[in-house]
């Protein structure tokens, strides 16, 4: 009962003094722009409203990544591993101190392989590892106490309870039961408690396997630190930290858990051995003691002991000096017979598992990228056949696996990588290969150049992968349909409609020039012939690219005859070889007879009162009576005379 008092006060003081104390260090060791924790409901287990959580790109419907399974609510000592003030990162790896502070060897090193993985990759995060354990340890105890195999898996599945919406969210099954064994609905899965539907996005392959593995700590931990860096985050900031935990599981009192391992853990730690971890006991949706959940531990000798790590029999330094047998005196007395010498004891501590080698992240292992053989080559708008990839190697030649390399793609091109990226971040395999995504062509035709790089090693040498795209071909041109093309000055012609194939197939999205000539024999523009309209300026525009549709065909339906009557041809060409000529006829004008004007016809013509045929009376004096007269002889006297 003393025992069950014990861990509820434990319990009730979150959001006391625990919490306060574990957040204050927390935040003072942040620069500024550092905020408390969201205070709502601080000792209770309520879920964020809305607002309050900011959901990571990829989670489904707003969902945390474990699909806010339950959790073990187990608090650290109030005494912390190491006192205030001390280095958070020790010289030297510890070796002793509390049970609580130990994390088992290889969930350790899955921790610090991805905090390394990460800090390269998306260095402004600032990801801790102690954070990952913070969280392995309030998820499912630190792969229940690191049982584990020598890869990293765990030797048994961990699966939340069906999310049945009885008590918890309510996510039905969308992985075939592939991850956690069951169709109808999710479970969380593995030592990070991811469930399948986030796992399928944020999954990875930490450990050079070939595959993506809930169960493996390697994986998972990866895993979660790219989860928790999703949106840009800094973890440096209390803000981001805090939202980051809250993607992961949202609920306040789940916050205030992990931030209390969290700032237990940076004050120091010890490495124990794969399997004997101290196990947690309460859990979120079994809030009373007395229920344990731990996994039941095989008959077997080497099982961990429930409530603490194992601690085998020490022997003594120095075995008990056997005392001298008293030799039966002889009938002649000699020296006695000395006892044997005991046998030197073991210089191995019987109770300090042998020290394991400091691992060297990939990140750092890696001296050489060295780029693939493959031809990278396309057309305009097709996915590129071949994938471009690089292998990492260490000093030795030899193929370092889990190192993060980044592609990207040059600002000349527009050929993209899936969903429109210019750069890509990829983990190298087993093999030391690191494949990027397919990539497809844009538009632009050329060779350029894709770089390939490990982020955060700015002194290694970039691996440079040419690549080309090239015009889509056509090796055929042919005009669909036979009717002559003739068009008087000015006229439209008809729809000139050309089909492009190539090795016999339709040949779509190619570009096709077409050209208008003078004759079958020309390859220069014409200067008087048909045209395609006119540009800006009002000039002819008789040159035009043009490109075959889904069918592989195009349509001219702009060509106007010019003014000089005769024949031209229209020439088609593809890359490819593909070319066909047409004939188009500007006609003669149609002649047409001058036209002389109509006579017109007055009804009543104005008639002159005086004869036409006499002289007016001023105008005929000569032929006039007083005219003869005067033409009579001067010397005939005249009457009056």
């Amino acid at each position: 009962m003393a025992a069950q008092f014990g861990r509820r006060l434990r319990r009730g003081a979150t959001s006391g003094a625990i919490v306060a104390a574990a957040v204050a260090a927390l935040a003072a060791s942040q620069g500024p722009g550092a905020i408390p924790p969201p205070t709502d409901n601080l000792s209770g287990d309520s879920t964020i409203g809305a607002g309050d959580a900011t959901t990571p790109p990829g989670s489904p419907d707003g969902a945390s990544a474990t699909g806010d399974s339950p959790y073990y609510v187990d608090l650290p000592p109030l005494k912390p591993p190491l006192v205030p003030g001390a280095p958070t990162t020790p010289q030297l790896p510890i070796v002793t101190g509390p049970a609580e502070a130990g994390i088992p060897a290889t969930v350790l090193a899955a921790y610090r392989r991805a905090e390394a993985s990460v800090r390269a990759s998306d260095p402004a995060c600032n990801l801790p590892w102690q954070l990952l354990a913070g969280i392995g340890k309030v998820e499912s105890g630190q792969a229940r106490g690191g049982r584990v195999d020598a890869n990293g898996t765990t030797l048994a599945p961990i699966l939340g309870p069906a999310l049945d919406g009885n008590g918890f969210a309510l996510i039905k099954d969308t992985d075939g039961g592939a991850f956690d064994g069951d169709r109808t609905h999710d479970r969380a899965v593995g030592p990070m408690q991811f469930i399948p539907s986030t796992w399928a996005t944020w999954g990875q392959d930490a450990n050079g396997d070939g595959k993506k593995d809930p169960n493996n700590v390697y994986d998972a931990a990866l895993a979660a630190g790219m989860y928790l860096c999703a949106g840009n985050r800094n973890l440096a900031i209390k803000a981001d930290l805090d939202r980051a935990i809250l993607s992961y599981n949202r609920s306040t009192e789940y916050l205030s858990t992990v931030v209390s391992w969290f700032d237990y853990y940076r004050r120091g730690t010890h490495t124990v051995p794969d399997g004997t971890g101290l196990l947690p006991v309460d859990r979120s949706d079994r809030p009373f003691p007395g229920r344990p959940l731990r996994p039941e531990s095989p008959a077997s000798p080497s099982s961990p002991v429930t409530g603490g790590t194992p601690t085998p029999h020490k022997p003594s330094q120095k075995p008990t000096e056997p005392a001298p047998t008293q030799p039966s005196k002889p009938s002649n007395p000699g020296t006695p017979t000395n006892p044997p010498k005991p046998t030197d004891p073991p210089t191995t501590d019987p109770t300090r598992p042998p020290a394991k080698p400091v691992e060297i992240p990939p990140t750092l292992r890696v001296a050489q990228l060295k780029a693939g053989t493959a031809t990278l080559t396309a057309a305009t708008g097709n996915a590129f056949a071949q994938t471009a990839s690089v292998t990492a190697k260490d000093s030795a030649g030899r193929p370092v696996a889990g190192v993060s390399v980044r592609f990207e793609l040059p600002a000349t091109t527009d050929t993209r990588f899936p969903a429109g990226a210019t750069t890509v971040t990829v983990t190298s395999d087993a093999q030391g290969v690191a494949k990027a995504p397919a990539l497809r062509a844009g538009q632009k035709t050329g060779t350029f150049t894709l770089r390939a790089t490990v982020p955060g090693r700015s002194s290694l040498a970039a691996a440079e992968l040419k690549a080309t795209v090239e015009a889509r071909k056509a090796d055929a041109l042919a005009r669909v349909g036979d009717t002559a093309l003739a068009a008087a000055p000015g006229a439209g012609y008809a729809t000139v409609t050309v089909e492009a194939r190539l090795g016999g197939a339709l040949a779509a999205g190619v570009d096709v020039t077409a050209v208008v000539t003078d004759s079958a024999g020309s390859t220069g523009q014409s200067t008087d012939g048909p045209s395609f309209g006119k540009d800006g300026a009002g000039n002819p525009i008789r040159t035009k690219v043009l490109r075959t549709d889904a069918q592989g065909r195009l349509s001219i339906d702009d060509l106007v005859a010019g003014e000089k009557a005769g024949e031209y041809v229209l020439w088609l060409t593809a890359p490819g070889n593909g070319s066909v000529r047409i004939t188009l006829t500007v006609t003669e004008p149609v002649p047409t007879s001058p036209t002389s004007p109509e006579p017109t016809t007055d009804p009543s013509p104005a008639t002159d009162p005086s004869p036409t045929g006499s002289a007016s009376p001023s105008g005929s004096a000569s032929a006039s009576p007083s005219g003869s007269a005067s033409a009579a002889p001067s010397g005939s006297p005249s009457p009056s005379a």
